[in-house]
């Protein structure tokens, strides 16, 4: 087996993934207690129990501490888009499967952590390029529906449209409801996902 330059094996893909969760939860904890701009890396580090040096290996920066915690809000929206049945409209579908998304694990520190977002922009380009990650899903989920292919043109501009349309909605959670009235966000996750109307005979 190879080792790194201080003789120990490498982690594997799996045991890497379980090493930045749990600097994940130590770094969100910290952030939410403390303040994201107040923690240092080397706080993080210590929380986690790891050496600084283990954590810039794993994290490019502070604010990517972040990523695999907010991965529970994106994995699950991206879940539940893959098990939409298009016989059922896409809002009534996310109505009937929120409740799940909304309690996996890490999900209350990764709407903390969405919170926070909004008064941080690197945090918030971290959450808004995990987000957009949620789109290759939707664009199969709605072109069967458009009767396209995932690739044509109108199933991008439509993925697109519902995706900002279920940041709207993960925001309004995240913000407490107080934000936006939720049934009016699913209700433009509706209008979002409507087919165009038929060209009319002329």
């Amino acid at each position: 087996m190879s080792t790194d330059p201080r003789g120990r094996p490498p982690l594997s893909e799996e045991r890497r993934r379980e090493q930045r969760l749990a600097v994940s939860r130590a770094a969100v904890a910290l952030f939410r207690e403390h303040g994201l701009s107040t923690t240092s890396g080397q706080q993080v580090a210590a929380a986690a129990g790891i050496s600084e040096r283990t954590l810039w290996r794993l994290f490019r920066s502070k604010e990517s501490c972040v990523e695999p915690v907010l991965r529970s809000v994106v994995d699950g929206t991206r879940d539940a888009l893959r098990s939409w049945s298009a016989s059922t409209a896409l809002d009534e579908h996310l109505g009937a499967v929120a409740e799940e998304l909304f309690d996996a694990d890490d999900t209350e520190d990764a709407l903390a952590v969405i919170r926070m977002s909004h008064e941080s922009p690197p945090l918030r380009a971290v959450w808004l390029l995990l987000q957009e990650q949620t789109e290759p899903a939707l664009r199969e989920a709605l072109a069967g529906p458009m009767g396209l292919p995932p690739d044509a043109p109108a199933v991008y501009v439509r993925a697109a449209t519902t995706n900002a349309a279920l940041r709207v909605l993960v925001d309004a959670v995240a913000a407490g409801g107080t934000s936006y009235e939720l049934d009016e966000v699913v209700a433009a996750v509706r209008d979002a996902t409507r087919p165009p109307p038929a060209p009319s005979d002329r």
